[in-house]
Parts: C-alpha cells; structure tokens; sequence
C-alpha cells in the first residue's frame, strides 16, 4: 500500500513533530541538542523556510514552521537525515534513529497559531521536566518573552508582530504583544485543533 501524499504547497504552516525510534532519546546531552538546531537553521536557509517556534524534548521534538515553497517533505528529510548522521558519527552507532516518517498537522494561522505555539512550548511543563515554560532551555519561550535573543533562525519578532498586528521594532512592542500572557493552553490537544497530515 503506498503512503499518502502530505499537502504541501508555498506559505503553508506546520506542527511538526518527530521521535525516536522506538520512542528511545534522540539527545544524550546538549552537545546534541545544540547540532540539532545547527541542522536545522542549514536547512530552513537552505530550504527557503521559517520557524517559528520549536521544542526539544527528551525523544522527540516539536517544531512549528513555514514553508515559502512547498517543500516541507524535502526539508525533513535533510533535517532528520543529517542529524542522524552526525548523531551516530559522535555515538558510534548505525541504523534509524527516528521512528518512521515525521508527524505534520496543517494549522489554521488565524485560528490556531498562538495555540499552537503555546502547546508547544508547553511540553516540558506537562511533561514534568520543569515548572515553567522559561525554565526550559531548550525551546523558543525565552526568546519570545524576550528572555533570550533570538537565534537568526527564529521568527520571533514575525511571530509577535503577527500577535500585535504591525512590526515588532523594539522591546516596548514585544511587550505590548504579551506573548506569555496569551492562551492558556496547556491541556490543549493539537489534533483537536487543526487538519493531521498523512
């Protein structure tokens, strides 16, 4: 039976999910979690995409990204692929490191983009890792709450300009924006929320 084909086409915004195979770690410490995101800004540059907002965890990760071309398939592949090289390369390992293909649900920018990104970068909180989403370094949070500078990579000025309705040219404008006090969506279920990909 073939696979179903993902809808992929220029502007479209993703939850994209990935784990490792047989659920087991895809980082054994932040040396790896660092070359994961070192993959990744090669690949939105080299893909033409954005992200606009990511989280690490311990056996998968979550991104939320733009394609401006419709290319998301060929931009996972170098983005897991790459990673799974360089990870077995420094583990001395061989074989799959991620479970099947990736996850990606299509998102309703107007109705569900603060939702999503909330979701997440609430991971680590309902996962029992950490109290509060800036305790967690690895995801987008304190750059979007202005706690941290943004990696190039990240699209956060666009993501909060999006929230305010203009662009974000200084500190007073991120605060406006009030990214950490939008959308308690901490029991939010993704796939109640917008279109799953196949």
């Amino acid at each position: 039976m073939s696979r179903p084909l993902r809808i992929e086409f220029p502007g479209a915004l993703y939850h994209v999910t990935s784990r490792g195979d047989r659920r087991e770690d895809i980082f054994v410490d932040d040396t790896d979690r660092a070359r994961l995101l070192a993959v990744v800004a090669q690949g939105l540059s080299r893909f033409d995409a954005g992200m606009l907002a990511y989280c690490l965890m311990g056996n998968h990760y979550h991104f939320v990204m733009q394609t401006r071309q419709g290319n998301l398939s060929a931009l996972m592949r170098h983005i897991n692929g790459v990673y799974t090289q360089a990870f077995n390369r420094r583990h001395n390992k061989v074989g799959h490191l991620f479970q099947g293909r990736f996850k990606a649900i299509l998102v309703d920018r107007d109705a569900y983009l603060l939702e999503v990104c909330r979701y997440v970068e609430l991971n680590p909180v309902r996962a029992r890792m950490v109290d509060a989403p800036g305790d967690w370094a690895w995801s987008s949070y304190r750059a979007h709450i202005g706690q941290a500078t943004p990696p190039d990579w990240l699209d956060s000025a666009g993501l909060l300009g999006y929230l305010l309705g203009l662009d974000i040219l200084g500190a007073d404008d991120r605060a406006k924006a009030q990214y950490e006090n939008r959308g308690q969506v901490s029991n939010i279920n993704p796939s109640h929320s917008h279109s799953p990909l196949h």
